[in-house]
């Protein structure tokens, strides 16, 4: 069984190729933001907008509140009165407590010390797989949840290359060597490798080169019952 040649590399395998610029400046100062009362509520009211599909006009015909005022409103310009933000809660179909939400919302942190991790049996853990839970932050604000995991494998570890759930799943190999399996695809892994994969594909360790192996395994996906 052999990992495919390197004259047809994928995508996957191709880090430096086609790249794009990512929309997220990491560096952006983003927290007086999110402190601020009127940007909080102004990012709420254009967000209930958007959903429902509406344009600015629509719902100032809806509310009587001027164009100038709501536009003033979505920016994070003004304060406004308890009886502005009644007339758009009942114009979104919203209770007035939703505007606070992103103000309100805690921003909370994990911390791990090291050999301090929760070590589990995930649904479906085979023989030998050794999971640790890093962190995990239910309730989030972003709508993701992330479960970071250290895996290990050793001589008694099965090998299972059918692993399968929803999300995306990032790899990170720190020690020995695998040869892991992602859909009709094999990449064998050393230290310093990583992988970043659709979860929806059948994947796991095919063969194990070198034990005792360890990587990181990040797993994200949809918070269930999350809008927005």
């Amino acid at each position: 069984m052999k990992a495919k040649p390197d004259d047809k590399l994928s995508q996957a395998e191709q880090p430096h190729g086609n790249r794009t610029a990512l929309s997220q400046d990491p560096h952006a100062v983003r927290e007086p933001k999110e402190n601020n009362l009127e940007m909080a509520i102004g990012h709420e009211v254009r967000a209930y907008r958007k959903r429902l599909g509406i344009t600015v006009t629509d719902l100032a015909a809806a509310t009587g509140i001027s164009l100038g005022m709501l536009s003033k409103i979505e920016n994070g310009n003004i304060s406004p009165s308890l009886t502005t933000l009644q007339s758009l809660s009942r114009a979104l179909g919203v209770p007035l407590t939703a505007f606070f939400r992103r103000y309100e919302e805690p921003h909370n942190a994990v911390f791990v010390k090291a050999g301090q991790g929760i070590e589990l049996e995930r649904r479906g853990t085979r023989a030998g797989h050794q999971y640790n839970l890093l962190g995990h932050i239910d309730n989030n604000s972003s709508g993701v949840i992330v479960e970071p995991y250290l895996i290990m494998l050793t001589a008694d570890s099965d090998v299972f290359p059918t692993f399968q759930h929803e999300g995306m799943e990032f790899l990170y190999m720190l020690e020995g060597e695998v040869v892991y399996r992602h859909g009709d695809q094999l990449f064998p892994m050393q230290p310093g490798d990583s992988l970043f994969f659709d979860a929806d594909a059948p994947h796991g360790p095919e063969v194990l080169v070198k034990l005792p192996s360890r990587y990181l395994s990040i797993i994200c996906y949809p918070q269930r019952g999350k809008t927005g």
